[in-house]
Order: structure tokens, then C-alpha cells, then sequence
């Protein structure tokens, strides 16, 4: 897909801006939280080339960010991550889908199932964890932007190796709910402690 401008400009400064928003946004900036950013950044950038090599740099990429997430939501909860029969659900749908993604990756190249499923996992994990978040420490914005993260990443699977084709529309969907989602968890985690 020929990429347009916007994209080229804007996907690769996001990150940097974000990181600068959490650093003047708060006293204490968090180490995890621009270690996510970095890690989310080289993601964007690799995400951006074309082939196995750049497409794995990017999923290994955000599965470091979202550890950092994890780490950083884990700090902000009381609760245990599989306290609710809800999270129990959603950790073992998400399980499934992330298994029916790696099935979808494998056919088009048998090396990426293993990661895809690991990405997968580890994106459920985090949007659990957001939502064990307690209240007052940001939970508000960080579920609602781990759970536009798991959409965002939804969309690329399903371009990647469902739909097969480049299309405008859902790149354009991708690219809105990532930013979305990636302005939410920052002020999430810059806003409160």
C-alpha cells in the first residue's frame, strides 16, 4: 500500500510526543512508562517497513511495551488480576481469539504463529490488567485505551491474515484507535499515580 503522508508523518512522532506529555505532565515521570513509550516508538517504526523480519521487530516491539504497561497497571492495583469472574472470561476468550489469529498467521508463514500467539496473550493480559486497575489511579482512561489497543491490533490482525489486501478505510481505523488508544494510557498514567 502506497502510504500517504499523514502516516508518514504523524505514526512516527505519536510516541515521542506522548513521552514528552508524561514527562511535563508529571513530577515523577515513570521509567515503565517511557520505557513503553521507546519500545512502542521502535514499533511504529518497524511496523511501518515491509516483510518477516520488520513485521516481528514490531510485534516484539509492543510485547515489551505492553510488559511495561502490565508492570506499571499491577503497581496501581489491590486486586488480583484474576479476581473477577469477568476477567477470567475475558482472559479466556481473548486466549481463543489470540490462538485463532495464530492459526490465521501460520498460514501465511508457519514462523509467525508462535509470536502472534505470544503478542496476543500478552495484549489480553494487558487490557486485564487495566481493568484490575483500582479507582482513582486511572482505571477510567486506561481500560478504555487498553481496550481500543486490543482493537487497533484486532484490525491489523485481520488486515495481516484474514483480509489480505491494503485498504485506506482500515488503516485509517487502525491508525485512529492506536492513537486514541496510546493518548488515553498516557494521560491515564500521567494524570494519577
Amino acid at each position: 500500500m502506497r502510504r500517504r503522508w499523514p502516516y508518514l508523518i504523524g505514526k512516527p512522532l505519536l510516541m515521542p510526543a506522548l513521552a514528552a506529555r508524561h514527562v511535563m505532565g508529571t513530577d515523577e515521570p515513570s521509567r515503565a512508562v517511557l520505557t513503553a513509550d521507546a519500545l512502542s516508538w521502535v514499533g511504529d517504526i518497524a511496523l511501518m517497513g515491509s516483510g518477516r523480519r520488520w513485521f516481528l521487530t514490531g510485534v516484539g516491539s509492543f510485547f515489551g511495551a505492553h510488559l511495561a504497561y502490565i508492570a506499571t497497571y499491577r503497581d496501581r492495583s489491590s486486586m488480583p488480576l484474576l479476581g473477577t469472574r469477568g476477567r477470567r472470561r475475558f482472559l479466556g476468550g481473548a486466549a481463543a481469539l489470540a490462538g485463532g489469529m495464530a492459526l490465521a498467521a501460520r498460514r501465511q508463514d508457519p514462523t509467525l504463529a508462535a509470536p502472534v500467539a505470544a503478542y496476543g496473550l500478552t495484549l489480553a493480559v494487558m487490557v486485564a490488567s487495566a481493568a484490575a486497575v483500582d479507582d482513582g489511579r486511572g482505571r477510567d482512561l486506561l481500560l478504555p485505551g487498553a481496550g481500543l489497543f486490543l482493537v487497533s491490533d484486532a484490525l491489523i490482525g485481520v488486515q495481516q491474515f484474514v483480509a489480505g489486501e491494503d485498504s485506506r478505510a482500515l488503516e485509517a481505523a487502525v491508525l485512529g484507535t492506536y492513537a486514541v488508544a496510546q493518548a488515553l494510557i498516557t494521560e491515564g498514567l500521567t494524570r494519577t499515580r
